[in-house]
């Protein structure tokens, strides 16, 4: 996928990016709608990190290490941030507010790709990419806007790490078996996500029926749920019976 990513030419952000469809603002606030719907990530966010952090994540069966839990600390600290981030963006949306709404999300996208190496690969290749992974997320987010302020924007290292890490997501569920109980939330929430996409893309289409709500607004109400259920999943896990010839976990029936 690197290489993928500098085969083809640097891709700008469109200007047309600020353009959301929905521009009400109500009781002095601008962009109303999609300024407030982010108020849900705060929630989660902090959902994630009681999961994460908090008395009842000291069970064994969550985490099986203790370094297991910074990850996901990584993770749902990201979201938390993303509740600020994007909602000072969408006060007046332009390049310079879109640093501040990339930036967490970019550091919980890292997150939760080391939570999944550590589940799927082993922690030993987890703790090694961590800081390596959590570095690349906002430094992908900070070479876009250096090359946006000299005239030459360009969103591939970005794009590689947001959309990349779903590709990547993929082939770990696909490649390896898990540790822990709890897949099927994890796909949810990769759906959940996949759907918030598809409303940020029909942004204008949606709004334009009734009126109502946009599509960017559903957006930010998907994608917090789509980590709710990352939240479900860890509250909910515990570890896969191992077999008996010691080789990689396998589900539970």
């Amino acid at each position: 996928m690197a290489l993928g990513v500098l085969a083809v030419p640097r891709i700008p952000q469109p200007a047309s990016y600020h353009c959301l469809a929905d521009a009400r603002s109500w009781f002095g606030v601008p962009n109303t709608l999609n300024v407030l719907s982010n108020l849900p990530f705060a929630y989660v966010g902090v959902l994630g990190l009681m999961a994460s952090l908090g008395p009842d994540s000291r069970r064994s069966d969550r985490f099986a290490t203790p370094w297991e839990r910074w990850p996901y600390v990584a993770l749902f600290t990201g979201v938390a941030l993303t509740s600020i981030g994007s909602a000072y963006y969408h006060l007046a949306p332009d390049n310079a507010r879109l640093v501040w709404d990339r930036l967490p999300m970019a550091l919980g996208f890292m997150g939760l790709l080391s939570a999944v190496l550590a589940e799927r690969v082993g922690v030993v290749t987890a703790r090694r990419w961590f800081p390596l992974l959590l570095a690349l997320g906002p430094i992908s987010v900070l070479y876009w806007s250096w090359t946006e302020h000299h005239g030459a924007g360009d969103l591939r290292l970005y794009g590689l790490v947001h959309f990349g890490s779903f590709v990547v997501f993929a082939l770990l569920i696909l490649l390896y078996r898990p540790r822990y109980s709890g897949v099927a939330y994890f796909v949810v929430a990769l759906v959940t996500y996949a759907a918030a996409m598809a409303f940020d893309r029909t942004d204008h289409q949606v709004f334009a029926v009734g009126h109502l709500v946009s599509g960017h607004t559903l957006k930010h109400l998907t994608a917090a749920g789509a980590v709710y259920f990352l939240v479900a999943m860890l509250r909910t896990r515990v570890p896969v019976t191992l077999p008996v010839s010691g080789g990689l976990p396998l589900p539970r029936s």
